[in-house]
């Protein structure tokens, strides 16, 4: 009998993870049919999508606000399918809030959960992990610590490790870089794949630039966008553009970019692991809107955002937070590890030990494995 998989993922780089997953799934067992949330690289890969994602995708606490509507929307395509399909199993990547309550909805239609790539419940809302475990069969976590976490909180959990590094090949490594730079060095700046991260972080980032080209002059500036974005994405910041500086623009997405840069300026998220696990330093800043930074202060509960630093359990990546980062403290950090003697090797080093913490790659196929399990 052939079975049938439900996959949901409600962001750009989930869509890419879940088309790897599904290829794997099929690689192993051809007759597997999928249906689900997600965008253009699972309809790719074959997932007969029932929404689209870029409907749903949104970052910070109250920026959730204006997308309730589609959520709903979403929701309610969700139940339906269980309700009326009943699919065998319904893996879910990341996307935490509207996935736990598909998580839930799966339960009371008696279909099983794989979730892959775990919610932070291990940096803030720590409760959740009690809502994972009535909800999820089993975890299928990527970052080294988060299976003895959920052990530790009776929930099943496998650690695939991460998918970037399927993604990222170990001749793309910057180790054999010198330590000290010569002209001409090229900075990366990374704001983010999603509207409001752009919105918060471009116009710090070209502030940045700025002041590093008055003590750097013959740096040059290479915005990363992603792969597909819209060719006037970057419209409404123009009017900022600092004069004279040598400013460039890549829609080939951050891999592409960093591969060119010996510097990163990152809005914090998986680029700042891809960064890491490439061997580019970088300056990590984060910027929410003021209510979402004050609740999430009251809510996270780790030292460090980046992953790279949570992962070496230290400060591996300087990390510029809310009102921290302004455009004269970047400045000030990527100066500093331009010109700082030894700073790079300390840096690159630090980071090598990061990509060897994370093991090796593989990820998609031991999902498919679990899943494949799941529904014998």
């Amino acid at each position: 009998m052939q079975k049938r998989v439900m996959i949901i993922a409600g962001e750009a780089s989930g869509d890419l993870h879940g088309a790897e997953l599904v290829r794997a799934i099929q690689a192993l067992e051809p007759q597997v049919r999928f249906l689900g949330i997600g965008g253009t690289a699972m309809t790719a890969a074959g997932v007969d999508i029932r929404f689209d994602a870029a409907a749903l995708s949104v970052v910070g606490i109250t920026e959730v606000v204006p997308k309730i509507p589609q959520i709903l929307k979403g929701l309610r395509v969700v139940r339906r399918i269980l309700r009326q399909e009943t699919p065998d199993l319904l893996i879910l990547i990341d996307f935490p809030d509207f996935n736990l309550m598909a998580a839930k909805a799966a339960k009371r239609a008696g279909v099983k959960v794989l979730y892959y790539i775990s919610p932070q419940v291990w940096a803030w809302r720590r409760g959740r992990v009690r809502t994972i475990a009535r909800r999820v069969d089993h975890m299928a976590v990527i970052l080294p610590f988060e299976a003895d976490f959920y052990h530790q909180n009776g929930v099943p959990a496998t650690y695939v490790g991460h998918p970037l590094l399927d993604q990222i090949a170990p001749l793309q490594w910057k180790s054999k870089e010198p330590d000290v730079l010569s002209a001409p060095v090229s900075i990366a700046l990374l704001p983010g794949s999603r509207h409001t991260e752009i919105e918060h972080h471009l116009p710090l980032m070209l502030q940045s630039a700025a002041l590093l080209h008055t003590k750097l002059p013959s740096v040059r500036f290479i915005i990363a966008l992603p792969e597909g974005s819209s060719p006037d994405a970057l419209d409404p910041y123009r009017d900022r553009w600092p004069e004279g500086v040598d400013l460039q623009v890549s829609h080939a997405g951050a891999r592409a970019v960093l591969a060119q840069c010996q510097l990163a300026l990152a809005a914090s998220g998986t680029v700042t692991l891809e960064a890491a696990l490439l061997g580019v330093p970088a300056v990590v800043v984060y910027r929410v809107s003021t209510l979402s930074y004050l609740l999430g202060r009251l809510l996270i509960q780790v030292k460090y955002i980046s992953l790279a630093n949570l992962i070496a359990k230290g400060e591996v990546l300087p990390e510029l937070i809310q009102h921290k980062a302004s455009a004269e403290a970047v400045a000030a950090q990527a100066a500093t590890i331009l010109n700082t003697p030894g700073r790079l090797r300390q840096m690159r080093n630090a980071l090598k030990a990061v990509r060897m913490r994370m093991g090796g790659g593989g990820a998609a196929r031991r999902v498919a494995a679990i899943a494949l399990e799941m529904i014998s």
